[in-house]
């Protein structure tokens, strides 16, 4: 019998790419294993691939090269219903002459499964979306967070072993948002189902996946759990795209061991070796920090920022700090209790531990 680590993934994407007809390269060598039952997050700007991977994988669209199988299957020239898939669109796509029964039947109906079947399919995948009391409206009676349950309902209400989402939330509103995002989290969690999520939105990534796929330019950047890609980012991009406010980041060269965050000195002694610090003298580095990792009174193994505040944002929770510091700018994340007035010149401290030192030319996190 083997071992749990060498059991197959679920899902595999081998050297997958997509080249168009006009020879734009709009994914180079994916590559994943995803487990059965996991929730996986593509992440990344507008253009960066995830929507086209995730069209690959519904096969949507041909994949270029590579091998993508399923259960160990290779399906590349399966269609999307042959591939056990469902697929919940940004638009919906709902049929607004039908009623959400109707809408949440339709499929089963095509199939030529048993009325009895059916109700009480719809009813049991009603009941799981709240949508219990809505099932003789019609799409424009119900609310944005209503439509896309349906559209979710759609998907849930045939076996298949594969849900896949392209951007689900991004036609609601900020609390619709928040809403669905733990509805779809509890859907995943009752279901066991499979499911792969594109969104541009980092929070829904880090607050959804169990992990997180970050794309750029049509690359995998990292693949990790939201803990990972936060604490651990393994380049500069990474540490800017997952977190809100963004990393502050300030590219200095390092003389003497040392490198200028503004006009303050920060000894890079504490965080490189001798080797590292001796390979690195007279290159440039980024600095990273984040904003909400600094203090505001002095304590062991900090260095000490000084600035000038030049607009604050009371958020209830915490305060957005933007901090001028002889021509580099940065936003520190504090308690509301604390918030300087504008203008005023403060003085933050960042714990050593807390910093984050990236190859200049590479980009790539220093160890």
């Amino acid at each position: 019998m083997k071992e749990e680590s060498e059991k197959m993934a679920y899902l595999t994407l081998k050297g997958i790419n997509k080249i168009y007809p006009n020879g734009f390269h709009a994914v180079h060598d994916f590559n994943l294993d995803i487990e059965k039952g996991e929730f996986i997050v593509f992440v990344g700007p507008s253009g960066c691939g995830k929507s086209t991977t995730l069209r690959m994988i519904a096969g949507l669209e041909n994949i270029s090269k590579g091998d993508f199988n399923i259960g160990g299957v290779r399906v590349n020239e399966m269609g999307p219903k042959q591939r056990g898939i469902a697929m919940v669109f940004q638009s919906y796509a709902l049929y607004p002459q039908m009623t959400v029964y109707d809408n949440l039947a339709f499929g089963l109906t095509l199939e030529g499964v048993d009325e009895d079947v059916i109700e009480e399919k719809v009813k049991n995948v009603a009941r799981i979306l709240g949508l219990t009391d809505y099932l003789d409206r019609l799409p424009r009676a119900l609310s944005g967070g209503q439509r896309q349950r349906v559209a979710v309902g759609r998907a849930l209400i045939r076996k298949v072993n594969v849900f896949l989402m392209d951007e689900p939330l991004s036609n609601l509103d900020a609390k619709q948002r928040v809403t669905m995002r733990s509805e779809i989290t509890q859907i995943h969690r009752n279901t066991g189902a499979t499911t792969i999520y594109v969104t541009h939105d980092q929070t829904e990534a880090m607050t959804m996946a169990d992990r997180i796929v970050v794309m750029k330019e049509g690359y995998i950047q990292q693949v990790g759990s939201p803990y990972d890609l936060y604490f651990n980012p393994v380049n500069v991009f990474v540490a800017g795209f997952i977190g809100e406010p963004p990393m502050n980041f300030v590219r200095s060269k390092v003389k003497g061991g040392k490198i200028n965050v503004g006009k303050n000195v920060v000894d890079l002694s504490v965080k490189l070796d001798a080797a590292k610090l001796k390979a690195y003298e007279g290159k440039e580095v980024v600095f990273g920090f984040r904003p909400e990792a600094i203090v505001l009174e002095k304590e062991e193994n900090t260095v000490e920022i000084k600035g000038q505040v030049e607009l604050t944002e009371l958020l209830g929770d915490n305060t957005n700090v933007y901090m001028e510091m002889d021509g580099v700018r940065s936003i520190l994340k504090i308690d509301p209790h604390f918030t300087p007035e504008v203008d005023s010149k403060i003085s933050f401290f960042i714990p050593y531990d807390a910093i984050y030192l990236f190859d200049g030319e590479t980009e790539k996190v220093i160890k």
